[in-house]
Formats: C-alpha cells, structure tokens, sequence
C-alpha cells in the first residue's frame, strides 16, 4: 500500500496526466456537465434545523406533543406601540390590513383588536357566545374608540399578555397560519408577497411604525438573507484570494487558472449538492466560499512548488514534473486533513452537520483532483515564468520574515517554548471563562429590521421563544375536572413568578374567562369556578367550544380531552437559565401532578434548542478528538513513530486553545456556530503541519538522516507556501465577516484567528520541537525506515523518466 504513494506512484501520476492532456481535461469537462445537470435539485431547506438526534428523548418527547397539538410555530404577531391607532383613520386602515390577511387562504386564525370576541352568556341555549368586541359602525367616533380602549386594558384581563401590554399600552394582533404551510415554500410566498406588502401599506397610510415577528416571518426573512449572501460570499472570497495569489506570482494567466480552477470547484459543489439531494442551509450555504478559501492555498502551493523547480534548472518539463512527483503526497496528505476535520462532523449524529461534513469533504478532494490535474497541464501550455514571475521567492519582506523565524528557531527555541506555555497559561485561565449559549435568535443579523422587532416584542410582552408544558391527565376528558384546572393554575403562578418567562396561557384562562363572561363580564370575576359553580360554568364552555372555528384556545386541549398544554414565553437571553427555569417548573409539576395520576413534561423550541446545543457541544468535541485520533494515524503512518505523532499535534492544540482562551476573555459564547471553528480550523491548520512533515520525511532521506540539516532545508522549501497559503487562508476566512449573521462573523474571525496561531504555531513550535527531539528522532527513524520500504530515485533517474515524455 505504502509503495502507492512513493515516489514512484507520483512519477506515474505525472506521466499520465502530461502525456493525456486533452483527455484528462476532457474527463474534467465532462464530470463538471454532469455535476450541472444536479443543480435542478437545489432547493433552500423550509424547516427548521434540529441539533438533536430523532431518537433523544427531548425530541422524542416534542415529536409527541406535535402530534397532540400541531406545528406550534404557526404564529406571526404584528405589534403597535403608538396610541394614534384609537383614532378613527388608523384604526380603518388596521381593520382593513387584519381582514385582508383573514381572508388569505394560507391564514387559519387572525385575532385582532377590530374583529375581537368576547365572551357572553346565552341562557337560553345554555352556552357562551363569541360576541364582536367592537360596533364597526361606530368607529368613525373617535370617543368611541377611547372607550373601547379603556374597556380592553381594564375589562379583559383574558387578553392582557396575549394582545396587549396594559403597562406601556402597546398592542398586538396574532395572525395563526395554517399548520400545513409552515414548512413548505408556500409560507415564504405568503410573507413576502402578502404579508410584507400589507404591512408595507398599512405604514404608508398612517405613518404608524408596525412590529412583525413570529417563527414563520423570522424564518423566512433568515432564509432570504442568506441566500442573499451566498452571493456576497462567493464574489467576495473569490476576489480577496485571487488579488493575494496575483501580489504573490505577479501572473495573470496564473490567477486565472486557478480562479478557473475554484469556480470549477464551485459547480462541484452545487452539483454534490443536488446529487445528494441535499438541502441549502446555513451551514451547506458555506460550502462555495469554503471551496474558494481552500482551493487558492492548493493552487499557491502546487504554483510556488514549480517555481522553485524552474529556478533551479530553468527547465519547464522538468519542473512540471517534479511537482507532481515531489509534492503529490504532501499535497494529498493536507487535503485529506482537511477532508477529515470537515468529515469528523459525520460522527456528529446531527443530519445538518452530516450533510455539512459529506459535502465539504467530497469537494475537497475533488479540489485536489482538479489541481493535480489541471495546473500542470495548464503550464505545459503556456511559456515558462519569467523572472518578475518568480521575484517572489526572493522578495525582501518576506525574506527579512523568514530568516527571522528561521533564526529564532536555531538559537532561541527556549525563548519559543517560554512564549508558548505563557500563552497555554492564559488560554487556560481564559477557558475558565467560557460559557453555554442556548439563544435562538443570537447568531440573527441584529442590523437588520426583523432583529429590532424580536427585541420590541421580547420587551413588550417577555419573550418571542416557546417553551410548552403538557399535561397527560391519563384519561378522556380528564383536563375539564376542576382539581385538574386547579393544579395548572398554581402552577401557571409559579410560572409568572419566573422573572424570565412571560405569563402562561392555557385552557385555565378560558375557563377563568367563562366566569367572567357567566357574571356578565364583570373583571372580578376572572377565576376559575368554585365547586358550586362547576357544573353549570364548565357545561357552558364546553357547549361553546364545540365546533367553534374561532374558539381562541382549541389549541390548548387535545380533541379527547386527556391532554393540556401550557404555553409561556422565555426571553432570548434567559437561555443559559434553561437548567433552572426547567427544574424549578418541574419540582414544583411533580408536587402537583402526582406521577401515577399525570405525567408533565416539557418540551417547545426554547427547551429543543438549548438542549441541542449541549448535545451538539459534546458531540463536537469529541468529532474533534476524533480528528486528532486520525491525524495520529496518519503522522504514524509516515513516521511509524510516537513521538513524531506529539510533535504533530502540539503545534496544533495550542491555537485551538489560544482561541478559546480568547473567546472567555472576549465573552464569545460557545454555541453552534463558534463550536465549529475548532473542527475547521484544526483540519486546515494541520495542513500546514503535514506539509512540513511531509517535506521533512523526504529530506531526511536525502540528507542521511541527518535532522537539523533536514529541518532547515524542510523551512527553506516548504516555509513559503506554508506562509502563502496560511496568509490567504486567514484573508479568505475573514470574508465570511461581512455576513450580517452574528454566528457567521463569528466563524469567520475566530478561524482566522486561530489560522493565523497555526501558521505561527507551525513554522516555529514545529520545527523546535523537531530539533530539540533530534537524537531520539534520527534513531527511530534510522530503525524503522527500511520497514516503510519506499522506493528512492536519484535525481539522474527522475530526468531519464522525463526525457521519455
């Protein structure tokens, strides 16, 4: 196996892509039409992502209460704060926006202030009446109007919370989407072409500033944004890594074969993605840009590796050649790297991180493919480089740069070791620091409009994340019973007593409203029914009830009655808190709701997703363990050597913990966004790390194992491009910084961050640590190297190989 990757392999390599030049881009051609026709498949993802696996508990336990209860995410809430809405202009033109939206087939329910019911005793059919609120022919007076507003804040306690804020006097109105919509295209298409338009209308009429939010309208914008930056994304990598490979060979014909070599990539990778079937998501929407940002470094090092073989003996073929011959295996070995830290979230049990690590993976080495292939046979065709071509080797501050860190290497390595474990120290300190976010909307552009409504709504009314707690009553209309209500309601109380949570709203507020509306409406009366009262109250509700489309809490009872559930809001930033707020409301439902009689659980998006990014966070580090276990083996399948593997990993682990070190400091939390960047950053740094050694093997061979004498000449060969390729890395990444995502500008400035310790990390930890481990080296691999068994050429044999093309 090893004798497939010698040296010999690679000469075959190069022989058969330079002698089927027309045939190999032929097969290139071919495989990008075929990767075209897949785009058909591309469509943008209309779920939402789950970070859990379906079968954890949580899930397991929120599956069940959307079977009982229906997507709960069917919800957009529009919100005024603007007292003018009494007058009898703005409340025309609400009314007129609100039954526009009722009438849309794709809206189930819209309760709003112009076409609000009230309940109302019917004692001769013995039931609840849903009655207008408003007198429609009377809104033209504006005293009117400021009487009913004073009879909704001060005579409907029932919807105080749900519609409006007694407090600040801000109101709302929510609009219920048909639950079969909500994760299909037909819910973008009502909020951009229906709501949006409304609300657009509305505000040009009254100069009334209108709040939208809701999981379905926040959804749907998120999504907009970024598709929208797929775009910025790709042009603006492609433009940053091509201008650093142009400042770097001064050629124009060699930036745009490798920029015809990324854009190649690019259709790849959208062809993989249709291939697949998978969908584009914000993770999937970063693969183009990933291919751009890895593929430049590739073609930076495949170009300066024929540079400097040109230099040498002015020779183009034999330069094209040694390429190939002489950097195929370290060039496989730092793409497979960095396939393998993209592969390692496969292990994750997430199927948006699978489909992440799958695709990266794959384009990865398709990148490889396409740069083994095509630049040697683009040079083939073009002159050889001129001499401003190949200035660069030779250019003054990079030269100043390198001799600088090639001298501290030599003579102060004990200066190197003191500055690394001064910076391990402070990361340490600094990851004691760090901490969990389980916030849904952190990573949310906080510029754009949508963000500013979450926060309007998160201060007016406590909340825009649900948090759902079901009651199993274990029998068919069981939640009726008054000592079943009376048990929701004291622990509806401990709820509102949660400073972070909102008041909860269940089947208790309509049963509570019945007395009211039983004792003509009077607000004193908003309790739930004594003993007494029961019989002839709970009868009446359930007359009402029954097949009522309007009936506001249909939502809250399952239709056997055996389930209720209990609906309150946590604010955004109370996600660290979810271990508390869950044990508390779970001691105090165990108190209550004795387990042989009910079972509570709770579960809601805010629950979901906290717990997703726990699990994520463990899962992900040990993917990334996972990652430094197979980079172990594949430093030990070079070297055979333990010691070797050390010396690998250290330069490596040390950037990594630089940047958590940072984020404690900096108080960057982690979450799923952040927790992806060590994955990525270790699988790119480690590149730089197996070129080194790579290059070092290869050395040691033609220096007589003779260590220090390797190291320098390893430095002098491979130093450059490792400094190239991490420059551009750490430009390309920064590209994702221009993202409005918060998680997005996270990724990319904390990858960058630590590329750029790697690069640091790797030209001058590495190489002290090779030499100050010189004697025990040189001995293993004096004793394990004839056991490799790979086949050694001399430089008079490489050029009779090339004379035969």
């Amino acid at each position: 196996m090893v004798k497939w990757f010698s040296l010999g392999f690679w000469e075959l390599i190069a022989r058969i892509v330079l002698r089927n030049k027309i045939l190999m881009l032929s097969i290139i051609v071919g495989i990008t039409a075929l990767l075209a026709m897949q785009w058909k498949h591309i469509h943008f993802t209309y779920t939402e992502a789950n970070l859990l696996p379906d079968d954890n508990i949580v899930n397991i336990e929120y599956n069940a209460f959307l079977n009982k209860f229906g997507e709960e995410g069917n919800l957009v809430i529009i919100g005024v704060k603007d007292s003018t809405i009494f007058t009898p202009k703005a409340y025309a033109a609400w009314s007129k926006m609100m039954n526009s939206l009722k009438n849309n087939k794709e809206v189930d329910l819209v309760v709003s202030l112009n076409d609000l019911k009230k309940l109302q005793k019917n004692d001769s059919l013995q039931k609840f009446e849903l009655v207008p609120f408003v007198d429609q022919s009377k809104t033209v007076d504006p005293a009117y109007l400021a009487k009913i507003k004073k009879q909704l804040f001060n005579d409907l306690p029932f919807y105080e919370g749900l519609l409006f804020n007694k407090r600040s006097g801000s109101i709302r109105s929510a609009v219920y989407l048909d639950k079969k919509i909500v994760n299909t295209p037909a819910r973008k298409d009502f909020i951009i072409k229906k709501l949006i338009p409304a609300i657009k209308t509305f505000e040009d009429e009254t100069k009334i500033d209108l709040r939208v939010s809701g999981m379905p309208y926040i959804r749907t914008l998120n999504a907009q944004t970024i598709m929208n930056e797929i775009g910025i994304f790709i042009g603006a990598s492609l433009l940053v890594t091509s201008l650093l490979f142009f400042f770097f060979f001064r050629s124009f014909r060699a930036t745009m074969i490798s920029i015809i070599i990324v854009i190649i990539g690019v259709m790849w990778s959208f062809g993989f993605l249709g291939l697949l079937h998978y969908e584009i998501t914000v993770l999937t929407a970063l693969v183009p840009s990933l291919i751009i940002v890895i593929g430049i470094p590739n073609c930076i090092f495949l170009t300066n590796k024929y540079h400097q073989e040109y230099k040498i003996h002015r020779n183009k073929a034999k330069a094209l050649q040694r390429v190939t011959t002489k950097v195929g295996m370290a060039t496989l070995m730092t793409n497979l790297t960095t396939a393998i830290g993209f592969a390692t979230f496969v292990a994750s049990n997430n199927q948006l991180l699978l489909e992440f690590g799958v695709v990266t993976s794959i384009n990865i080495m398709g990148l490889f493919v396409l740069c083994i292939i095509v630049i040697p046979i683009f040079h083939s065709y073009i002159p050889p480089p001129k001499d401003r071509h190949i200035e660069h080797l030779d250019r003054n501050y990079v030269k100043v740069f390198m001799e600088w860190i090639l001298r501290n290497v030599k003579y102060n390595r004990f200066s190197i070791y003191v500055v690394a474990v001064s910076l391990l120290i402070i990361s340490i300190i600094g990851i004691y620091k760090m901490r969990i976010s389980g916030s849904l909307i952190e990573d949310m552009p906080k510029k754009a409009p949508f963000f500013q409504d979450i926060v309007f709504f998160e201060k007016e009314f406590d909340g825009v994340m649900p948090l759902e707690i079901m009651i199993d009553t274990k029998r068919k209309r069981g939640v009726m019973k008054l000592a079943t209500l009376k048990r929701m309601e004291e622990l509806e109380e401990t709820i509102d007593e949660i400073p972070e949570l909102s008041k909860p709203i269940s089947i208790v507020n309509l049963v509570k409203y019945s007395k009211q509306a039983y004792y003509n409406g009077n607000p004193e009366y908003y309790e739930l029914p004594t003993s007494q009262e029961q019989a002839f109250i709970l009868s009446y509700a359930k007359n009402a009830a029954k097949g009522n489309k309007d009936n506001l809490m249909k939502s809250y009872v399952d239709s056997t009655g055996q389930y209720a559930r209990i609906t309150t809001f946590m604010r955004d930033d109370s996600g660290d808190k979810m271990p508390k707020i869950e044990s508390e409301i779970m001691k105090k439902a165990n108190k209550l709701f004795p387990p042989d009689r009910y079972h509570v659980t709770i579960t809601g998006k805010a629950l979901v997703f906290q717990k997703g990014t726990g699990y994520l966070l463990d899962n992900l580090l040990s993917s990334l363990v996972f990652a430094f276990f197979l980079t172990s083996m594949l430093v030990a399948f070079m070297f055979r050597s333990f010691k070797m593997v050390l010396v690998s990993l250290i330069p490596n682990l040390l950037p990594l913990l630089l940047t958590a070190g940072i984020m404690g400091f900096l108080d960057i939390p982690l979450k799923p966004s952040t927790i992806l960047v060590f994955g990525i950053a270790f699988g790119l740094s480690v590149d730089d790390t197996i070129r080194f050694l790579a290059q070092y093997r290869e050395e040691l061979k033609k220096n007589n194992w003779k260590i220090r004498k390797s190291v320098y000449a390893t430095f002098s060969d491979a130093g450059l491009s490792m400094f190239y390729t991490s420059i551009v890395l750490f430009f390309g990444f920064s590209v994702f910084m221009l993202s409005s995502f918060g998680g997005t500008i996270a990724l990319g400035g904390l990858v960058s961050i630590t590329l750029f310790f790697g690069m640091l990390s790797n030209l001058m930890l590495l190489p002290a640590l090779v030499l100050t481990l010189n004697k025990t080296l040189a001995n293993e691999q004096e004793f394990i190297e004839p056991k490799i068994d790979i086949i050694e050429h001399s430089d008079e044999e490489i050029d009779n190989l090339e004379k035969k093309l």
